[in-house]
């Protein structure tokens, strides 16, 4: 039997409308977000067959949990909260304004040690640390048997967790980095004859009317 994985990213959360700096910050989705935690359910409600068994993981994150939430009621599923799902955290620059964390950040060298580079903020995970706990838990989530699963996480997260899933060695991390928007849907496949990984679809939003 092969598997199915929907990456989802939450929709629109407070802090985006408001200008502040996500991570770990506990924003919750705005009426919009909310809306579309909807249509994403909706979506993949369309796309699991009536009966498959479905697993959700969900970021322990207000914005992810509440999302998650929509997708397990049209799913009939549980939800496993993760808190190595959560976006990377910005450490004292969660809940404060974006410009804030603009002023002190460090960009990453153009070369050298981009993983574990400080970016000049107090309590901020580096790479390392933040790819490192996705790799964790992709590794727990993919030792589940069901044939479809849903991962609801972040924006940044998406990123590592489609590198775990393509199995990208830790040292190339420094670099990667896939475009997303507020609730896509990511779609990861495997065979069940050569087992080969796929990534069949990238932050698909085309369920949120946005063509």
């Amino acid at each position: 039997m092969g598997r199915t994985i929907y990456v989802v990213t939450h929709p629109e959360a407070t802090h985006h409308v408001d200008g502040l700096v996500g991570g770990w910050h506990d924003s919750d989705l705005t009426r919009g977000g909310l809306r579309d935690a909807g249509a994403i359910a909706e979506a993949l409600g369309e796309r699991v067959p009536p009966g498959a068994a479905v697993e959700v993981y969900s970021s322990d994150l207000r914005r992810a949990r509440r999302t998650a939430d929509a997708i397990a009621e049209a799913l009939h599923s549980g939800i496993v909260l993760d808190p190595r799902l959560r976006e990377k955290s910005y450490g004292e620059a969660e809940g404060r304004a974006q410009a804030w964390l603009d002023e002190r950040f460090r960009v990453p060298p153009v070369r050298g040690d981009r993983m574990g580079h400080d970016e000049g903020v107090r309590g901020a995970e580096t790479k390392e640390a933040f790819a490192s706990r996705i790799y964790a838990a992709m590794d727990a989530i993919t030792a589940g048997s069901a044939g479809y699963q849903v991962i609801v996480t972040h924006g940044f997260a998406l990123t590592f967790v489609i590198a775990a899933w393509i199995k990208m060695p830790m040292p190339a991390l420094g670099y990667v980095n896939f475009s997303t928007k507020p609730g896509s849907i990511t779609t990861l496949r495997e065979d069940d004859h050569f087992h080969n990984r796929q990534v069949v679809e990238l932050a698909d939003t085309r369920h949120l009317g946005a063509g």
